[in-house]
């Protein structure tokens, strides 16, 4: 059986591990300086996976100091072809209230500050018309044992704030389901380097603009992860054992 963690799994917010068990830790130096924390590699039903926490276990790095050319870089360098990425994302929706997970299939970006490419110089136009791997998702929601929303658009900010009441009035006019501050440029990096790339959402809050009255805290966006860490955790697990399909997208 291969060593090689083909599958690797990218903490945000409150998920700062996910392995248990004989751990091998890899630090790595990476041309873009170094990832968020030493990668740690594991095994899930006999498969080798790797974890990496992007924020860091400390939740040192705000969204928009997160490396992330270096975490993407390192995790392609010990062999990783697919990401599950579980995330803190805030709702649009009346009906994506806390607790809600979803699945999502298109991202809007609204990000400004990052480097958001490994290609420096020339012209490399990279093909990015539906962001999340198709089968990555499929796996995901046949790995749910609890009801998920299959699709809808995440629309990355800059932060660190929230948005304001008109900001996420306009951003689900326009469409946007969910609301986030890391989806960018993590998923366009891994399609650079010909990484599978499926985000896996969990609703925290209502955005300001949902309900007249709510506004978000970060101190509710971490006690609704909290609550529901060990449900992330068992489906992320599940997904890494239920993602078998040769890697031909």
């Amino acid at each position: 059986m291969t060593t090689t963690p083909e599958v690797a799994v990218i903490g945000g917010s409150g998920l700062y591990s996910l392995i248990d068990g004989e751990l091998t830790e890899h630090d790595i130096d990476t041309p873009y300086g170094r990832p968020s924390d030493p990668v740690v590699t594991g095994t899930v039903a006999g498969r080798p996976v790797a974890f990496l926490p992007r924020h860091g276990r400390d939740h040192r790095y705000p969204p928009h100091k997160i490396p992330y050319r270096a975490n993407l870089w390192a995790l392609h360098s010990l062999g990783v072809r697919r990401i599950l990425a579980p995330c803190a994302v805030g709702g649009l929706r009346p009906d994506h209230g806390p607790g809600t997970f979803v699945i999502p299939d298109q991202l809007v970006d609204r990000t400004t500050s990052r480097a958001g490419t490994f290609f420096d110089e020339g012209a490399h136009h990279t093909s990015f018309g539906d962001p999340y791997c198709p089968a990555g998702r499929a796996a995901v929601l046949q790995a749910a044992d609890f009801p998920v929303v299959d699709g809808g658009t995440m629309v990355v900010i800059e932060g660190q704030r929230f948005s304001t009441r008109a900001e996420s009035q306009w951003y689900a006019a326009q469409g946007g389901t969910i609301i986030n501050m890391t989806g960018m440029p993590e998923a366009i990096l891994a399609r650079e380097l010909g990484i599978c790339y499926t985000s896996v959402a969990l609703v925290t809050d209502h955005d300001a603009g949902v309900s007249a009255g709510e506004s978000v805290t970060q101190e509710e966006v971490f006690r609704v992860f909290a609550e529901n860490t060990e449900r992330m955790k068992a489906l992320i697990l599940r997904a890494v054992t239920t993602w078998t399909d040769a890697h031909t997208c």
